[in-house]
């Protein structure tokens, strides 16, 4: 019992220091200015929490709540201060000359001013909450600072999808949670695919009793081996359960875009309502590279991953299909934008169709990339009718884009350039840039089963969201930045809580900080250890670094240092030399030493890094190299 006290007094005397020698004071994103003052604000039971306007209510109890669980204690409110007392303020006086979302914190030896409005203000708790150290001795201490702060981007944004994988209405609060506590402000909410219509519609029913629900699931990678479990799989969200979403993230200060997929990625609709395909009576297509168990006949909710020929058709009675689903969209979403997806749609069974060749042709069109268009344009315009705007995916730029579009780039940054320059507005999502938080964060084979592709938390650190080719005018059209989260292989929460953390932090960071602000040393070894450490006493999962100063490139030479640095405040980190796999029973790396390697042969340092709660890194392999033959930098 002594040793794990020890242990817990060493990891909370690490996160202290951590916190104390951070030139952002643990803060992230990054804000726009930090000037330290001499002296600290301590922070006891004695000091008033002064909050005299109602708008300011809800984050005044907010912080209250925090420092209760963080120091024991909580603060009594009041609407003014007294002379001499010890107080944190909350205010929205001068906050009218602050950018959109801006705040300020100034903390002296006496008195926390934080000034801001609406989620200014609550961005500033979120700030403040991070900055507290550990109590210590029943008080908090906090250094005196002058904090200056604003987004750089006003659309900041954390997309989910539920189509491949339903999550319980529990967890997308939990993941709006996240989002706020980083300063995200859009949650995208991916709620149609091929593989599950996951929102009630009450005027078309059957897409939730028949389309939210699948006869089977791949097993492993696709295209797969192994057919599917031959297991129902279905849910979907009521409408009183939308409600509930949106207004709790609204308290968060998060924008709901909800996303009706269309005219591809729709099987589970047409499953629904057959007559919506150009093939009504046509089985639905199942790629014949995958085994397939089930069912053939009829049309189906996909079973499978990948892209789908059955798409909707463009007759009178889809289109007002699809205003009805809307007109019931938009009661449940406040949002300005909706996102109509127009993504991976596959021409095949348009050019098949009698029926959309000859609407090509009486419409004037080019081609199936022109119906596209059209079919986008078209709904564009049923939408604008009623006040929204679209977000498509940079394939609405087939055939010739929406008139008031917004285009959000997945295939790199080509897409949202080219509408950049036709002066429309951007959100930029590109998965080279490592913003598919699906892919692989390492090389290792210990990651498990995703969809491919490799994403560090680094590789999405180092983006900046404005292509430098595009004129200065052009570059106010990119209005913002989003990680996307497709779930073909996240089947739980901690899955999905495993594949976004640490990288949110990224996310955060290049949608809120300036460029000038970024600092990479800083965000690995003293902000993401510090803020993994808060996360590893908590019941939430996440993807355990590995050992900061190793990486998987072969080191040449004879005599080789090895200088490593444990990612988080309490995380030990274990080696081996001889082959086998690391745990806590190999040796403990304390300091740096050398391996020296006989002249032609090769030795492979490998190495697992274990938290104070017991969670474990992948082990990370570097070969180290001294003339040996078949060795291959990485």
């Amino acid at each position: 019992m002594k040793r794990i006290f020890l242990l817990f007094v060493a990891t909370l005397t690490a996160v202290h220091s951590f916190a104390q020698t951070d030139a952002n004071m643990g803060i992230i994103p990054a804000p726009v200015s930090i000037k330290k003052n001499n002296g600290t604000f301590e922070l006891d039971k004695t000091v008033t929490l002064i909050s005299n306007e109602i708008a300011n209510a809800k984050t005044a109890d907010l912080l209250n709540a925090f420092i209760v669980t963080k120091g024991g204690f909580a603060l009594r409110e009041a609407k003014s201060a007294t002379v001499g007392q010890k107080s944190i303020i909350l205010t929205s006086a001068g906050a009218e000359k602050l950018p959109a979302e801006g705040y300020l914190i100034n903390i002296s030896p006496t008195q926390i001013k934080v000034t801001g409005t609406g989620a200014g203000l609550f961005y500033a708790a979120q700030s403040l909450m991070q900055l507290m150290p550990e109590k210590k001795n029943d008080k908090i201490t906090i250094q005196t600072a002058e904090i200056n702060d604003y987004p750089r981007f006003k659309y900041r944004g954390m997309h989910l999808d539920v189509g491949r994988h339903f999550f319980p209405v529990s967890f997308v609060k939990k993941y709006i949670d996240l989002m706020a506590q980083y300063k995200l402000n859009n949650f995208h909410w991916h709620l149609t695919e091929d593989q599950g219509w996951r929102i009630e519609i009450k005027k078309y029913p059957k897409l939730t009793s028949v389309g939210s629900s699948r006869n089977g699931t791949i097993i492993g990678n696709y295209p797969g081996t192994g057919g599917t479990d031959n297991e129902v799989y279905k849910g979907f969200y009521t409408q009183e359960e939308v409600k509930q979403v949106v207004a709790y993230a609204a308290s968060k200060f998060i924008n709901v875009v909800p996303e009706i997929e269309m005219p591809g990625h729709s099987s589970a609709a047409i499953a629904a309502y057959p007559e919506l395909s150009a093939f009504p009576d046509k089985d639905t297509f199942i790629g014949e590279k995958t085994p397939w168990s089930g069912d053939r006949k009829g049309k189906q909710v996909q079973q499978t991953w990948g892209v789908f020929d059955d798409v909707y058709v463009p007759t009178e009675n889809t289109f007002k299909f699809l205003e009805n689903v809307l007109d019931e969209v938009l009661v449940l979403f406040p949002s300005k934008y909706i996102h109509i997806g127009g993504d991976e749609s596959p021409k095949e069974y348009w050019k098949q169709s009698a029926f959309c060749q000859q609407f090509i042709k009486d419409n004037n069109l080019k081609d199936e990339h022109g119906l596209q268009s059209y079919f986008i344009q078209r709904i564009e315009k049923y939408l604008n009718s009623k006040g929204r705007s679209i977000i498509g995916w940079d394939e609405i730029l087939e055939g010739g884009l929406a008139p008031n579009a917004t285009v959000m780039s997945w295939r790199g940054e080509q897409g949202g350039i080219e509408a950049a320059k036709q002066n429309h507005d951007v959100i930029m999502t590109p998965g080279s840039a490592g913003l598919y938080f699906d892919h692989k964060q390492s090389i290792s084979t210990d990651e498990p089963l995703t969809i491919g592709g490799l994403a560090p938390y680094t590789k999405s650190y180092a983006y900046d969201p404005v292509p430098k080719e595009l004129s200065a005018d052009q570059q106010k059209h990119v209005i913002g930045v989003q990680a996307n989260i497709w779930t073909e292989y996240m089947e739980t929460p901690a899955k999905v809580e495993y594949m976004i953390l640490p990288r949110i932090f990224s996310l955060s960071e290049i949608a809120w900080s300036q460029v000038a602000r970024k600092d990479v040393k800083n965000f690995t070894e003293e902000r993401v250890p510090l803020h993994l450490t808060r996360i590893d006493k908590t019941s939430t999962n996440y993807w355990v670094p590995t050992p900061i100063g190793q990486n998987e490139k072969v080191l040449n030479g004879e005599n080789i240092t090895i200088d490593l640095k444990a990612p988080m405040a309490g995380s030990k980190i274990f080696y081996t030399l001889d082959g086998y796999r690391p745990s806590e029973t190999a040796t403990e790396y304390t300091s740096s030493f050398k391996v020296i390697v006989p002249q032609g042969q090769k030795k492979t340092l490998k190495t697992i890094v274990i938290t104070p709660s017991g969670k474990r890194s992948v082990v990370t392999e570097t070969i180290l190299n001294n003339g040996a033959p078949d060795v291959k930098t990485k």
